[in-house]
């Protein structure tokens, strides 16, 4: 004797819940991109102008912070984008 005779499955459709595709981002992930890429920009110009008004050597400081506060802000979104990709 035989078991129950099963139909087969119909294929996955491509383009369906099931292959691994992650959502698209929300504009309140754009908004927290923004925000985070702006702090970290401020903390970075804020800190500069504390330490050159500390050690009177204005700009230069600025200008370190400015770069260190932009480096961070990229890695920053970076970070955030990769959960979309």
């Amino acid at each position: 004797m035989t078991g129950p005779v099963r139909s087969p499955e119909p294929p996955a459709e491509e383009g369906g819940p099931d292959d691994g595709a992650k959502p698209l981002p929300s504009a309140a992930a754009f908004l927290g991109m923004g925000l985070s890429a702006a702090v970290c920009v401020g903390i970075g110009v804020a800190l500069g102008l504390w330490a050159d008004r500390a050690l009177h050597t204005a700009p230069a400081l600025l200008l370190v912070g400015l770069v260190l506060g932009l480096i961070t802000a990229v890695f920053s979104v970076v970070t955030q984008i990769r959960r979309y990709l």
